[in-house]
């Protein structure tokens, strides 16, 4: 296992979200999508200029700006690295 931030991932890479590291107005947003601690991701896609990353959470699709997926640390299965 190893941790990364969420920026670091590629396309189909799975992992489970360890910690998010911003709070106010964008926390709580992250929070009610979905995204807290111990929750399953797996990184659906990317636009063409890697901006906004597509993710697969609890059976639906969300976007994040790259700006915002580096506020999120997540652990990856080392065999997920390919």
């Amino acid at each position: 296992m190893a941790e990364m931030n969420l920026r670091q991932m590629k396309k189909d890479q799975s992992g489970i979200i360890s910690s998010i590291k911003t709070g106010g107005e964008l926390g709580l947003r992250m929070r009610e999508m979905g995204l807290v601690p111990g929750t399953k991701i797996t990184i659906q896609g990317r636009a063409p200029l890697n901006d906004p990353v597509a993710l697969r959470v609890m059976g639906g699709v969300l976007t994040l700006r790259n700006n915002e997926a580096d506020h999120i640390t997540v652990i990856v299965d080392d065999n997920d690295n390919d």
